[in-house]
């Protein structure tokens, strides 16, 4: 029953930085009223999660859509800002972005909250989960230099075919302000808010269904798990293989801090072996020079986390 009671404090607490985190972002209260875009000077810094640009609320830019606006740029403007800022989240923050700093997630989590049957994760949800970096390749990164070089057109794609959260944030939002927008919306936003409804309807079946499959930026983020300064991490002195974190996680991982995991945190609060802790603690249940920052102890034996 401790154990249960802090996990929901846990939970708790990392719902309470989603939405202060979510609320930052959109900290352009009149922009609600006036249904107009922030372009004020925080427009130039980027936020760490994904949040629309264009929502009315939106104080700062989207990582995303800055990088693919870099990218149509090239070769005649580098994208070393960009490239330097997600550098830099990424070796501080990795995927904590995801589970704590990210409104879109904090979405996807509320709508799964929605009583109903819920489809369990397996191998299937696994190798689906390769999707979104075939996405960050093919929309990020291959359309915008395409259209750059090809048509010298300055053409983020992901956002212009497929972001939930431009639709949801800031398609909607402005076409509901804005009744003089709704004539130019035509076959595109059509499309845009059909796929936002299907990838919310799966969000109440499938946990996180956008953030496991389809999110560039978590594929992004991914790639520093094994290097990020502030993660949660196994002591594999303490570990004893038995997989319960791995088992209750809900996202497709194989071990605490693997590319899957959104470093939620909730794997410490039921680990029995108390073998899990965050960035550089080192308490005394820590303290075993055996620590290694991934797997669990012996071969092959698995870690992961569990979302609130």
């Amino acid at each position: 029953m401790d154990r249960r009671n802090r996990s929901n404090r846990q939970g708790f607490r990392r719902k309470c930085i989603q939405l202060v985190s979510a609320l930052l972002y959109n900290a352009n209260l009149s922009g609600f009223a006036s249904g107009s875009i922030y372009k004020g000077p925080t427009k130039g810094l980027c936020v760490p999660g994904l949040n629309c640009y264009s929502c009315p609320g939106a104080v700062a830019s989207c990582p995303l859509g800055a990088l693919q606006n870099a990218l149509s740029a090239m070769p005649n403007k580098l994208p070393l800002y960009i490239a330097g800022a997600l550098l830099l989240m990424g070796l501080a923050l990795g995927r904590l972005i995801c589970g704590f700093l990210c409104p879109f997630g904090l979405i996807q989590e509320l709508l799964h909250k929605i009583p109903g049957r819920k489809i369990k994760k397996g191998r299937w949800s696994r190798r689906l989960s390769w999707l979104k970096y075939a996405v960050l390749a093919v929309f990020v990164v291959a359309l915008p230099l395409w259209y750059a070089y090809a048509q010298g057109l300055p053409v983020p794609a992901f956002c212009k075919y497929i972001c939930p959260a431009g639709t949801l944030e800031g398609g909607l939002p402005l076409l509901a302000l804005r009744p003089e927008y709704r004539a130019l919306a035509g076959w595109l936003f059509t499309w845009k808010a059909a796929l936002c409804a299907a990838i919310l309807l799966a969000c109440v079946f499938l946990y996180r269904a956008f953030c496991r499959f389809l999110c560039p930026l978590g594929a992004i983020y991914s790639l520093f798990s094994r290097v990020a300064l502030l993660a949660f991490r196994v002591d594999g002195g303490k570990c004893d293989g038995c997989g319960l974190c791995v088992r209750r996680c809900p996202m497709d991982v194989e071990r605490v801090g693997d590319r899957e995991c959104i470093q939620c945190g909730g794997c410490r609060q039921i680990c029995p072996r108390g073998a899990i802790y965050f960035g550089w603690e080192r308490s005394k249940s820590h303290e075993d020079k055996s620590t290694v920052p991934g797997p669990a102890a012996g071969p092959g034996a698995p870690a992961g986390g569990v979302p609130e």
